[in-house]
């Protein structure tokens, strides 16, 4: 969906496997991109509930433009929302696998954190 840049996300060929990675380290990052990658496009405030964050909107929207600024996300604005989606296409055509792995090994993580 993205081959070209716009003046805010990352074209696909500039993604770089240390910021992606970079993005992901932070464990409520992590949870908003696992959330996504679960239920597709989502305004900011439903992922915000949905990911189970009780973090403050200040620090949602930092990690928020983090994720974007690295290419995990995109995010596009309709009305007052924000409509945030995993750059999945993308995100496979540079680091086949990666994305899946990732939300595999954090599922798992947590899994074995609740026993």
């Amino acid at each position: 969906m993205s081959a070209t840049a716009d003046d805010r996300h990352p074209a696909t060929g500039d993604l770089r496997l240390t910021k992606v990675l970079a993005a992901l380290a932070d464990p409520a990052r992590l949870a908003m991109v696992r959330t996504l990658a679960t239920v597709g496009e989502s305004p900011c405030v439903e992922l915000r509930q949905a990911a189970g964050l009780t973090i403050s909107q200040p620090t949602f929207s930092h990690h928020q433009r983090v994720l974007r600024e690295a290419g995990v996300i995109r995010e596009r604005v309709q009305g007052p929302q924000r409509i945030l989606t995993v750059r999945r296409e993308d995100l496979d055509a540079c680091f086949p696998g990666l994305l899946a792995a990732v939300i595999h090994t954090a599922e798992e993580f947590l899994s074995s954190r609740r026993t």
